[in-house]
């Protein structure tokens, strides 16, 4: 196991990232928070359509982001940004798994991105690479909470329809979709679980230690990007419909 080959070789300290006083400090932890937030975006805007077109490519590729957080491990002065980087590496291991071959099937979601869950438990207990396991378990509590509002509002039946058809046939089964969140029990979950996630997320930012920092920026950026998707869905139904009142007025 990973665990295995890396714990002799770095010890426990080496991984627990004594912090800098002052103003590097409070730099170094922004610094985790923001780049946490785009790691956890970047599956959205590279990932996906990478996924789609390549999964074995997708898969493959998270050898490059092993690779290239250890060499940061191994180095004195860049070991919290390995550390961070092999927290996504395990989120990247379980999106290419899942979107690639398991996508048309909801109920696996959850569990696939759950693949990395014993290795970061592992990390904690040894209270090693405390950064990327808090990244890890801050995205897939917000991954947690995103599916728990699909499953809330009965929008699996459309993720497997979604997922299994062409692109060009997709949108009205997004109009279908969009009509169930636009519903009174649809907006008022999307309300609750919001909080939640601001709750976490702020309460995350109380601790000023790094990998609650790393921690924050994951559960934070849920936010914005399930919030970029209902508004690209939006998008885009305003285009169908425009679309289709010009047809209909030719």
């Amino acid at each position: 196991m990973l665990s295995s080959a890396i714990a002799p070789i770095i010890t426990l300290s080496r991984l627990q990232h004594p912090l800098p006083s002052g103003r590097k400090n409070s730099l170094l932890q922004w610094q985790i928070f923001g780049a946490s937030a785009f790691l956890v975006s970047i599956p959205v805007f590279v990932q996906a359509p990478l996924v789609r077109l390549y999964p074995e490519i997708s898969l493959l590729s998270t050898i490059v982001w092993l690779a290239v957080s250890l060499i940061l491990i191994f180095s004195q002065k860049t070991q919290v940004w390995g550390d961070l980087l092999l927290g996504f590496t395990g989120s990247w291991l379980a999106g290419s798994i899942y979107w690639g071959w398991m996508r048309w099937e909801p109920i696996w979601h959850l569990p696939v991105e759950s693949i990395g869950l014993p290795f970061a438990v592992w990390c904690l207990h040894k209270s090693w690479g405390k950064v990327g396991s808090y990244f890890y378990l801050g995205s897939l509590f917000g991954t947690a909470i995103t599916d728990l509002y699909f499953y809330l509002t009965g929008l699996m039946p459309y993720w497997r329809q979604v997922m299994r058809a062409e692109p060009e046939l997709a949108m009205p089964i997004f109009q279908s979709a969009i009509g169930q969140i636009e519903t009174s029990w649809g907006i008022v979950s999307a309300v609750v679980l919001i909080v939640v996630l601001l709750v976490v997320g702020l309460l995350g930012l109380r601790d000023r230690t790094l990998h609650w920092r790393a921690f924050s920026g994951a559960v934070l950026s849920t936010l914005l990007v399930d919030g970029l998707f209902l508004v690209g869905c939006f998008c885009c139904l305003m285009f169908c419909n425009r679309r289709c009142r010009r047809m209909d007025a030719d």
